[in-house]
């Protein structure tokens, strides 16, 4: 499956327009105005803007009944700065693309493109392209967005691109291909006194000090199989940063992480049970939030078996995979459709994601594209 020449090379300026211009998590007004925008001109049956904050849900119909097919892609950045040399690298300071959001938005754009000179012959696509995927809010948001009930899909699938795996080769398996999630936030509050008095107030340092490595031991990671706990300290804080005060707050950042999401419901329990013990003990106040939370993300067999043929059909290699450490808030849709993620290669040797100099590789637009659109045939005709 080819396309056309001009149809790609403005996908690929598309991306490095998106490049240019990066929104944080649930800041992406201007990129869903642009991506609204491109979408528009390729005449969809329906454009919807706004799903859980930013979100844009693009619709091609079918001629006759069928399934719904939602193809996902992700609109935000991260907060890092980057570190290029590129013409298109970002405008924006302490903000950059460096996951390839940018690319997998450009590689639905051009799927619309081919769906706009040729709509599916039975059923509709959805092509979303979601906000907040980095905070783990996204999906969550748009799945409970009341507009989502009237585009409900039957199947879910996205892609992410993957450095370490070789360009152009993808990797799909069938289960948990990421982890659940979670930063635990903990409060601990005592008393403040004067520095030359510590014995006047309350220090949460002895409890935190026991806390951090406590904590630790409780999640000590290892290979990703089902007993695997991770828990990462993240972040501390004690008091404030003055030398005349004895600290009466402090606070730990902690990264909850396992297979499944049955696990971390086990290693929440036992984190906040540790906290609650060393609080109390200590005679401190305490509180404990979540943020960030991301369930873990399994992929359906029926939905991996479509994906595998579109792979094969285009003539791209594949290979099952392992689970992957970090988390994806895609493994939300599961819970409305039967849904599957595959990574595409983004080389060997690509700085890794998130790193500072990270690009994404306008090779893998064309490809993502057409396993897409090749899945699109398959399903719908």
């Amino acid at each position: 499956m080819e396309f056309d020449r001009q149809a790609l090379s403005q996908a690929i300026a598309f991306r490095r327009a998106l490049h240019q211009a990066p929104e944080l998590s649930g800041e992406e007004a201007r990129t869903a105005e642009t991506v609204a925008a491109r979408l528009h001109g390729f005449a969809p049956d329906q454009l919807l803007t706004g799903l859980g904050g930013h979100g844009v849900a693009c619709i091609f119909e079918g001629a006759e009944p069928g399934p719904s097919l939602l193809l996902r892609c992700e609109l935000d950045a991260l907060p890092i700065e980057e570190i290029s040399d590129a013409p298109h690298r970002s405008r924006i300071l302490g903000k950059g693309h460096l996951c390839g959001h940018d690319g997998h938005s450009a590689i639905l754009t051009l799927v619309a493109s081919a769906l706009s000179q040729r709509r599916p012959a039975r059923g509709r696509v959805i092509l979303l392209f979601q906000p907040a995927e980095e905070t783990g809010a996204g999906a969550a948001a748009v799945l409970a967005d009341p507009a989502f009930a009237a585009i409900r899909p039957d199947m879910a699938l996205s892609l992410h691109n993957l450095p370490g795996l070789p360009l152009g080769e993808a990797s799909l398996r069938e289960g948990p291909v990421n982890c659940a999630s979670r930063g635990l936030r903990i409060t601990l509050s005592g008393k403040t006194a004067h520095a030359s008095m510590p014995q006047d107030g309350l220090s949460p340092m002895a409890a935190m000090t026991r806390l951090m490595p406590a904590l630790a031991a409780l999640g000590p990671g290892g290979a990703l199989d089902e007993s695997f706990r991770l828990v990462t300290i993240t972040h501390a804080r004690l008091g404030e940063p003055a030398f005349g005060i004895a600290p009466g707050t402090g606070e730990i950042w902690a990264t909850l992480r396992t297979l499944r999401d049955e696990a971390m419901a086990a290693l929440i329990e036992e984190a906040e049970r540790l906290v609650i013990s060393e609080a109390d003990a200590a005679g401190l106040g305490h509180a404990l939030a979540y943020e960030d939370i991301f369930t873990h993300c399994e992929n359906h067999p029926a939905a991996v078996a479509l994906l595998r043929s579109a792979l094969d059909a285009e003539g791209i290699a594949h290979r099952p995979g392992e689970p992957m450490y970090p988390s994806e808030d895609f493994g939300r849709f599961a819970s409305v459709s039967r849904s599957a993620m595959f990574f595409l290669g983004a080389g060997l040797d690509h700085p890794r994601l998130h790193n500072p100099d990270y690009d994404f590789p306008d090779d893998l637009i064309a490809i993502g594209a057409r396993v897409f659109l090749r899945a699109v045939r398959e399903a719908l005709g």
